[in-house]
């Protein structure tokens, strides 16, 4: 038993020596804040690094990055000196943008997204990053707009395209919204393509179809875990529990480290009145998904 103790405080001390030992280099802090989720201590962590010789622009924006939600005062000073140390990069203005947004400085917004085009007027980010924030405040055809604008920019982009389709969709026009997803359809693989035209149709409570373009979805990668969530989803809203209940294991069997199949399965076994199920489904979920417990807690929880 004492030469396990020891062991074991051998082991300890060990681990414990990296932080006592002197840092002195700036990926050190940022490592530490990474994983640090109070603000004042990533502050206290990055704060430093504005003085520090061997930071980068690109480290002082990642520190600035870590900053934003919970100290922008402290974020845009470090990316001030970021944009000292590395003048007229893009990265910079965004972030900037992003920076000024959470402190509600709409002049310091517009003048960073005029100074990020100034600097890079072919590159999509910036109206990307617009798109963004007109969404986050409702602004559909706002972000529509910005979206449009970046797909000019970047016409190969799959990612874009979709983007674009999906908001044609929010926006209730489905049919430009339909012919974004197939004008992309040479940049996708055939299963994301199935993918994308039955969300589209989930979106337009076409469940029927949704199904079919899901089971399509499936066909072509029999092991996408997506793909069976999906179409387990789309068998509930039909009605068929049986056959959702199969689809959403199979998609937590082919990915064990993902709790949204098994949450699902919760919620609609709680739907149906299947409490008994459901209270065996969250058992499997608390057993396996510790972390998650307001996930889990919100999925099986009884209909008021």
């Amino acid at each position: 038993m004492r030469t396990a103790l020891a062991v074991c405080g051998v082991a300890s001390l060990v681990h414990l020596i990296p932080l006592f030992l002197p840092r002195n280099m700036p990926e050190q802090e940022l490592a530490i804040a990474r994983v640090t989720a109070e603000p004042q201590n990533r502050v206290r962590l990055l704060k430093p690094l504005k003085q520090h010789p061997k930071a980068t622009g690109a480290e002082l924006r990642e520190a600035a990055a870590l900053l934003l939600e919970g100290a922008p005062a402290e974020a845009r000073e470090l990316l001030e000196e970021a944009d000292r140390r590395e003048p007229n990069a893009l990265e910079t203005q965004l972030l900037r943008a992003r920076i000024c947004r959470v402190e509600r400085m709409e002049r310091c917004v517009q003048e960073s997204f005029e100074r990020a085009a100034r600097l890079a007027p072919g590159d999509a980010r910036p109206d990307l990053l617009q798109a963004d924030m007109r969404e986050g405040d409702g602004d559909l055809e706002g972000a529509l707009e910005a979206v449009d604008r970046a797909r000019k920019k970047a016409p190969d982009e799959p990612a874009v395209l979709l983007r674009y389709s999906r908001l044609l969709s929010a926006l209730g026009r489905s049919g430009e919204a339909e012919a974004a997803i197939r004008a992309s359809a040479s940049k996708l693989s055939p299963q994301r393509l199935y993918l994308e035209l039955g969300l589209l149709r989930e979106r337009e409570g076409r469940n029927e179809d949704a199904r079919r373009f899901f089971a399509q979805a499936v066909g072509e990668g029999p092991q996408s875990a997506v793909a069976h969530f999906y179409l387990g989803r789309a068998h509930f809203r039909l009605g068929d529990l049986d056959s959702a209940e199969e689809e959403l294991r199979e998609a937590d069997r082919l990915d064990v480290s993902n709790p949204q199949p098994l949450a699902a399965l919760c919620a609609m076994q709680m739907k149906a009145g299947l409490s008994e199920a459901a209270r065996v489904t969250k058992m499997d979920l608390e057993r396996r998904f510790q972390e998650q417990a307001e996930l889990i807690q919100d999925a099986c929880r009884a209909d008021p």
